[in-house]
């Protein structure tokens, strides 16, 4: 397998790969944790970042009713098309628009809620990502954030360890526990919330599991092959690709033992409210 077979090589393939295997699944945990503990106001304005192909935030605009107005950035040109389509499709008034995420080209104090999906955003842009949605909200608005945290992934990353070390590239061994512990734990994305100027902090966090019978399915399923393992191997020297992809996808088959190999995650959400006095 080679590095342009990991990644897909135009963003359009990108939103198409994400309306059809990440929005339904993936997506789906982080979305649950929001409808369960996010409480809408009745009217206003709403930002809500890194929506994907839309589906989740069209859902709250639908729920919301008229009276609050989702405005939505991606970076991805072409999920915003895919969102702009089914917005459409169902005569939705919700805005699309293209910016980046960690900075925004919105004035202060604007929205009575912000919500953003961290859940595939390198964890290097979270925190001025939660500084962003802090700047734009309204003193006293409800500032909601998603992400994997601290511990998930283990399962995979003990087995790229293994690989490196079986392929002979003991020189990149030390990149997998950066990996390991470059994902926040609950407290620290708390404290960032804390830091950005957020009050009245509250998180909620769900263990959710990914089960594939076989390292070829984890390695070909597009959630792993497309948007997660450029993130972990994005490091690795290109000719090495190949080799360690294999070796990831044998030691996967070998320590199963005929069972699914299962890949965990801790999905957290952290709920603040902008201070009054910012």
């Amino acid at each position: 397998m080679s590095k342009e077979m990991i990644s897909p090589q135009t963003n359009k393939e990108l939103a198409f790969l994400h309306e059809l295997f990440v929005a339904t699944d993936w997506g789906e945990r982080f979305a649950e944790l929001i409808d369960e503990h996010l409480k809408l106001p009745k009217e206003g304005q709403a930002l809500y970042l890194a929506p994907g192909t839309g589906g989740h935030a069209i859902a709250l605009q639908e729920r919301s009713g008229k009276e609050l107005t989702f405005l939505c950035i991606d970076e991805n040109e072409e999920c915003l098309e895919l969102a702009r389509a089914k917005a459409s499709a169902i005569k939705e008034g919700t805005v699309f628009r293209r910016g980046t995420l960690d900075r925004l080209t919105l004035p202060d104090n604007t929205f009575d809620l912000v919500v953003g999906d961290g859940s595939l955003v390198h964890t290097g842009r979270i925190q001025p990502m939660l500084a962003e949605m802090t700047r734009v909200a309204k003193p006293g608005a409800t500032i909601a954030l998603t992400l994997p945290t601290f511990s998930s992934f283990g399962e995979f990353f003990s087995i790229y360890w293994e690989a490196l070390h079986n392929c002979g590239l003991t020189e990149h061994e030390s990149e997998v526990e950066s990996l390991i512990s470059i994902l926040p734990s609950v407290s620290a994305v708390e404290e960032m919330a804390e830091h950005a100027g957020l009050d009245e902090i509250e998180s909620w966090t769900r263990v959710e599991e990914f089960d594939y019978e076989s390292g070829e399915k984890f390695l070909n399923t597009p959630l792993i092959s497309n948007f997660l393992l450029p993130i972990w191997l994005r490091t690795l020297p290109a000719g090495s690709y190949e080799q360690v992809v294999k070796e990831i996808g044998r030691l996967i088959n070998e320590e199963r033992h005929e069972a699914e190999f299962a890949l965990s995650v801790k999905a957290t959400l952290v709920v603040g409210r902008k201070a009054l006095n910012q």
